[in-house]
């Protein structure tokens, strides 16, 4: 366990807001963020302190709305915040855990004692073509070719079944993800089966979140005779496309009296890490990988201590392959460890109880900072159905964009009550 040394345990979250995510048509992002912020803000209780900075994430309004610049001071403005330093971040998938590593950063060095991370997207836009058209940016776009060609290539040698189709209108991300699980399932034996393990155990949790895109359960047969999208992935295995926000209000421990009725947690570690150059199969490289194992060192904590995770499940495999990262299984043991059952809700290490990216949605900037809002709530005991029991340390992952063979940028935070 944590020694509680650690600098960074000066910092606290006291605050959390979350939007439902969906297909929001008549709220704009403006309206999102007030939404969040101001459910953040009474969340942290009345008495609340002032703002000093505040931290805003998001990646597509640019391409989609044209706001391609000042994002976060438009937004929070509307909702009178202004006047603080307020920075926009964009970090790809990775924004929102970014923004709130920021702002955990900037209170433990003292330059502020409240700060506010918040992220938000609307990404649903009648013309589809233009919203998948956000992620072709999210690696070297003069180069492009070539690293969609490597990455591919990564699934040579594993062929879909006769008959099988997949869908021509989608994200090229999704292509990726397929060829990285179609690897696994010619190196380690990963089963199509397993994959829909994975995303039938997110789509029954998500029943239980009120805040989540999807809420039906699916059934591992049901997952497998969905239509394809890039096989070995079904369209339940994947991520839809999302609106909505979150927010998160973060404090030093001399701000903590501000906040009387406040039930506050613990930033035990925050840990942001960029892609580096490498073969695929430096597992141990791995960016979620680095990250995850730097946090721990910060935290003095280790795999086996973590209560509950929420990771960066954009495909049903990239849960698999941030179990691994994480160190709750081996490298090429993800897909078994989810078959066992010991990430689901009641299992040895529960992944996404939230219902993960594919049942809850992922609106880009806001995915990370909605994953630190439900481990907040796991750690305190507020989250019904879905709770873990005795929940006492959290970590989440989350990871957006490539470089090379891996995410240009990841993030992992641990937490504890």
């Amino acid at each position: 366990m944590g020694n509680g040394t650690s600098p960074i345990n000066r910092v606290y979250v006291a605050g959390i807001g979350l939007t439902p995510f969906g297909k929001l048509e008549n709220l704009t992002v403006k309206d999102l963020t007030r939404q969040a912020v101001t459910e953040a803000l009474a969340d942290a209780g009345p008495g609340s302190a002032p703002i000093d900075v505040a931290f805003f994430a998001n990646a597509t309004q640019g391409i989609l709305e044209g706001q391609s610049v000042v994002r976060g001071q438009i937004a929070l403005r509307a909702m009178g915040i202004h006047g603080v330093p307020i920075a926009n971040v964009e970090n790809a998938c990775a924004s929102g855990s970014t923004a709130f590593h920021l702002a955990c950063v900037y209170v433990q060095a003292g330059m502020a004692d409240v700060a506010l991370a918040v992220g938000c997207e609307k990404m649903y836009n009648a013309d589809k073509q233009k919203t998948f058209s956000v992620f072709s940016g999210g690696w070297d776009v003069h180069e492009s070719s070539q690293i969609v060609a490597r990455l591919l290539a990564l699934g040579d040698g594993v062929s879909p079944p006769p008959g099988i189709k997949n869908q021509e209108l989608k994200s090229v991300f999704l292509d990726v993800y397929a060829a990285i699980a179609k690897y696994h399932m010619k190196t380690f034996g990963l089963t199509e089966r397993q994959l829909a393990i994975v995303a039938s155990k997110n789509h029954e949790h998500s029943v239980f979140n009120p805040h989540s895109q999807y809420r039906h359960p699916m059934t591992v047969e049901e997952v497998l005779a969905a239509k394809t999208v890039a096989w070995p992935l079904t369209l339940p295995m994947c991520s839809p496309i999302s609106d909505g926000a979150a927010a998160i209000l973060l404090c030093s421990r001399e701000a903590l009296c501000r906040f009387p009725k406040s039930r506050p947690i613990k930033v035990l570690a925050s840990v942001l890490a960029s892609g580096v150059e490498r073969e695929w199969g430096q597992f141990g490289q791995h960016i979620a990988r680095r990250a995850a194992v730097q946090a721990y060192e910060q935290a003095g904590l280790s795999p086996e201590d973590m209560s509950v995770a929420e990771v960066h499940d954009a495909t049903a495999f990239g849960e698999i392959l941030q179990s691994e990262c994480l160190g709750f299984c081996g490298v090429g043991e993800g897909g078994a460890l989810a078959e066992s059952g010991a990430t689901r809700l009641g299992g040895r290490i529960p992944i996404n109880v939230s219902g993960g990216l594919e049942s809850k949605g992922h609106p880009v900037g806001a995915t990370g900072i909605a994953q630190i809002c439900e481990l907040t709530c796991q750690l305190r005991g507020e989250s019904g159905t879905r709770q873990v029991p005795g929940a006492r340390l959290a970590i989440a992952a989350n990871g957006g964009g490539f470089y090379g063979v891996e995410e240009a940028a990841a993030c992992v935070n641990i937490l504890g009550k």
